[in-house]
């Protein structure tokens, strides 16, 4: 059966880019939000086992996405791809419960090590 996952970014580019850098292997049902809003109703419909997030969206923020989550009661691995590489951006969004934090542009290489990690790719 196929894993779930959500990737949210505003940018068409950036959800392609992210695509392509998942393992072709890796068995799973895409669906794509371009704003926050969107990615919680996919998360809410159960198709975000993994959540792909961007911080910076029209909307709804990934910060904001990941508080909603947070009273929600978290239940699914949030992995933030954001440009805003600050120090205090990822801190942020590891005590709003996300996993791992990549750098843009989305990289192969920065994807697998998290998804081994985390027992979501073999």
């Amino acid at each position: 059966m196929s894993l779930p996952i959500v990737i949210a970014d505003d940018s068409l580019l950036a959800r392609k880019v992210l695509t392509k850098a998942l393992p072709p292997q890796w068995d799973v049902d895409v669906s794509y939000a371009s704003n926050g809003r969107e990615a919680l109703a996919l998360y809410r419909e159960g198709k975000a086992s993994v959540m792909f997030l961007d911080l910076t969206m029209p909307d709804m923020t990934g910060y904001q996405v990941l508080e909603a989550l947070q009273h929600e009661d978290l239940n699914t691995f949030v992995i933030v791809v954001s440009a805003d590489v600050q120090p205090m951006a990822q801190a942020r969004v590891r005590s709003l419960g996300a996993i791992a934090f990549i750098a843009k542009p989305v990289t192969p290489e920065a994807v697998l090590p998290i998804l081994k990690e985390y027992g979501l790719y073999e």
